[in-house]
């Protein structure tokens, strides 16, 4: 086993799902903290791998098509050629499962960083037990207690994403193209979660809010979504203003981002794109239910509203009684933290010189 105080190439194996990618980021900021001359390489599975691009922390995204590494699937040969050409001397695994140990241990990546679980143990050369709180514990924080055996502490470092100047501008001119000018106030929401209808707020609650919003003729409000919500927002919006927009599943998640950026404030259900905004510093107001606002809210920023129930977090997909946990969000509560925000940033546009 080679040194784990000087590595000079090192890849890291970013999580699976766009937020727990998003809040994985910090790990790359440490490593090039700690390793300013290393060679940095984010492996990531498409198309989560986009939201690395610009990323100044790292030197190369290896971004594959994500299969068992026990299967036969084609794609397999591929990702062990690129690993084997790697000759990396560091791989930190940012996953818990057993087929993306073997993947490092395949082609030989000389020092292998993961946490002990599903019984891959013996996959790793270097592994470290869960977290005794991490149950208790924000993700990020279970994230950066990994890089222990590299001497790197718990650092301040948060998730973020890096955009180009010619995407935010390409935003703004879509944004354009749809009546909205620089001087109007923008509401994005998010009304979907890919885990499942657990921690979605009521789809008639995000139409009454953005019924409310309008009254103010300067904002706008512009739907996010990918293909799974599309025709959940399609029935949000139906018949609504052309004030608001749907970009529901017509977005790349760069493109996505590059518009979330330039939103006002951000009005999400726990999932990827509430955690895109946070990277971005959108402000946020963010609805729990089902899930742990400790665990994986919006990482030291943000409003976040949830009702204390008996049964949450259950981190069920769907609710097995009666969803009291989102139901007791009020629309009124919803409106007044928006509306907080909305005037916040008017007040700070008006003293400006």
């Amino acid at each position: 086993m080679g040194d784990l105080t000087n590595p000079k190439n090192i890849i890291v194996r970013m999580p699976n799902w766009v937020g727990d990618m998003v809040m994985a980021t910090p790990v790359l900021t440490d490593l090039r903290r700690k390793f300013p001359n290393a060679k940095i390489t984010a492996m990531c599975k498409t198309p989560l791998c986009e939201l690395l691009e610009e990323n100044p922390e790292i030197d190369e995204i290896f971004c594959f098509t994500k299969t068992s590494a026990f299967s036969r699937h084609s794609d397999k040969k591929g990702i062990i050629d690129k690993l084997s050409q790697g000759k990396y001397d560091l791989g930190v695994l940012l996953t818990n499962s057993l087929s993306s140990a073997w993947w490092f241990w395949q082609v030989g990546v000389e020092n292998r960083l993961g946490y002990e679980s599903k019984g891959r143990k013996f996959l790793l050369t270097t592994s470290v037990p869960f977290p005794e709180n991490v149950e208790k514990q924000h993700l990020v924080t279970s994230y950066k207690m990994l890089l222990a055996p590299l001497g790197i502490p718990v650092t301040d470092s948060v998730p973020r994403i890096f955009l180009s100047e010619k995407e935010v501008q390409q935003a703004k001119t879509l944004l354009k193209q749809h009546g909205i000018a620089e001087s109007h106030q923008i509401v994005g929401i998010n009304p979907g979660a890919t885990y499942g209808s657990a921690k979605c707020w009521l789809p008639e609650r995000f139409r009454d809010i953005t019924r409310r919003l309008l009254e103010d003729k300067d904002v706008f409000v512009v739907y996010f979504g990918d293909q799974a919500t599309a025709s959940l927002v399609k029935e949000i919006c139906q018949g609504l203003s052309p004030r608001v927009v749907n970009f529901a599943g017509l977005t790349s998640l760069r493109e996505l981002a590059s518009l979330v950026s330039l939103c006002d404030v951000f009005l999400t259900n726990d999932s990827g794109p509430m955690h895109i905004a946070a990277a971005l510093g959108t402000s946020i107001v963010a609805l729990f239910g089902s899930t742990s606002q400790v665990i994986t809210g919006p990482y030291k920023s943000g409003t976040v509203i949830q009702k204390p129930v008996e049964c949450s977090p259950c981190y069920q997909r769907t609710c097995p009684i009666d969803f009291r946990c989102m139901k007791k969000i009020e629309a009124d509560e919803v409106y007044d933290e928006l509306i907080k925000v909305l005037r916040s940033k008017k007040n700070k546009l008006s003293i400006c010189p």
